[in-house]
């Protein structure tokens, strides 16, 4: 049956930035599906661990820096003996115009954005391989890696360069079974976009240019999520599917 193929019973998947939004809705997906998550967070995730009970493990670790990796794929290993999905969800925005744009914000949102991401992924990636059965793995990328954006230059780069490695890594892992694509959410109702939907003249023109005419909701993610975890899309290699409510469409 062709529903069987999204199942995801028996597997166990790394979910970075799970303690809300979008990283909370993709490991409620995973769980509803079958799937074991270990959520990975700077901060407990509390309310995600109480609404999927013995299905969820927590992680507490700065993604910031990598040398919180091999503790991830430890107790990952530790807990549920094996590794099938990894979601890079985890990131920062810095909004500065570009003209002032510091140091520091370009180094913060490129080591959790992307440096961590990386080698996460190489990781996960020699554990798929470790155990000789493929897996998945997933990049939350952003419009902004088909967009440039504004007062957010490093996380363009970020974004539009997850875009460019989720297409390197595919090319190279595919002939291991190994499936890495990438989701590119719109503007979705989060605490990185809660400035923005709390500006009135900004949020009027973001929602007059999407097409659906909302914001998304991590719920919207949930299905794209779960497909690109699944056997569904074992063909699937090196492309990231926006979410967006039509909003590159437009």
């Amino acid at each position: 049956m062709i529903l069987d193929l999204f199942k995801l019973d028996g597997k166990v998947a790394i979910v970075t930035g799970s303690n809300t939004g979008l990283g909370q809705g993709i490991c409620r997906a995973y769980a509803e599906a079958g799937a074991k998550v270990v959520g990975v967070s700077r901060r407990p995730s509390t309310e995600t661990a109480e609404m999927l009970g013995d299905s969820f493990y927590n992680v507490i670790a700065d993604l910031s820096t990598c040398d919180v990796i091999p503790r991830v794929i430890e107790e990952t290993l530790n807990k549920f003996g094996r590794i099938d999905i990894l979601v890079n969800n985890a990131g920062v925005i810095k909004r500065q115009d570009s003209i002032e744009f510091s140091e520091e914000n370009w180094d913060t949102v490129l080591n959790v954005n992307l440096k961590t991401v990386f080698f996460l992924s190489q990781a996960v990636a020699r554990q798929f391989m470790k155990q000789g059965e493929g897996g998945k793995i997933i990049n939350i990328a952003s419009m902004l890696a088909y967009q440039g954006g504004i007062r957010v230059p490093s996380y363009t780069a970020s974004k539009s360069a997850i875009k460019g490695v989720t297409m390197c890594l595919a090319n190279e892992w595919a002939k291991y079974g190994i499936n890495v694509n990438g989701i590119a959410p719109g503007y979705m109702a989060t605490n990185n976009t809660q400035a923005l939907r709390q500006d009135e003249e900004r949020s009027a023109d973001i929602l007059a240019r999407i097409p659906a005419g909302r914001w998304g909701t991590p719920a919207d993610l949930e299905g794209a999520a779960v497909f690109l975890a699944s056997a569904a899309s074992d063909y699937v290699n090196g492309f990231t599917v926006a979410v967006d409510g039509g909003w590159l469409g437009r």
